[in-house]
């Protein structure tokens, strides 16, 4: 089985957050963990990173995808035309929230398929926190009803990165784990 851990946009390396940390863990459990830079880090741009991500695992439908921010979004695109076995999305969400630079990445130009993402991945595990100073708590809520996610709300993680210094996230690991 394979893993893919997709960064957000704004040049976050993979060295970084909770990145190697969730890596390590699965590597434990026996899962091959493919944890890179992705191409065109700071727009994320689905040009650049669809074909990216589909070189890295290719058309494995036993596949966990992890994505975190713009990752996410990403996950969720790729799902509506990529059937994956898995799905955790941390900080995610569905509009461009007015920001020119998220519109430039081409995922909200078209309606959402959340009936084909449902489909194409029928485990989506999703993180969302009440302080992220980045995505409204209402978009991540709209997500988890739409996709019928197994949700879990923070009180105070943040963007779930570098604003909180978080370096682990156990959550992750464990979750996979019991729906592996």
């Amino acid at each position: 089985m394979k893993a893919m851990i997709i960064p957000g946009n704004g040049n976050t390396d993979i060295s970084e957050n909770w990145f190697p940390y969730v890596k390590t863990e699965l590597e434990k459990l026996g899962i091959e963990v493919i944890a890179e830079n992705m191409p065109d880090p700071d727009l994320a741009r689905k040009e650049y990173w669809f074909p990216f991500i589909e070189g890295k695992i290719g058309e494995d439908e036993d596949v966990i995808l992890i994505g975190h921010s713009s990752g996410a979004v990403a996950i969720m695109r790729y799902l509506e035309d990529h059937k994956a076995k898995m799905a955790v999305l941390v900080g995610v969400c569905y509009t461009d929230l007015g920001s020119e630079h998220e519109e430039l990445s081409g995922y909200y130009d078209s309606p959402w398929r959340w009936d084909k993402i449902k489909k194409n991945c029928p485990n989506i595990i999703q993180f969302a926190s009440r302080t992220d100073p980045y995505i409204p708590l209402e978009e991540a809520r709209f997500i988890a009803d739409n996709l019928n996610t197994e949700y879990h709300e923070y009180p105070n993680l943040g963007h779930f990165g570098s604003d909180v210094q978080k370096t682990e996230f156990s959550e992750i690991v464990d979750v996979i784990r019991r729906n592996l």
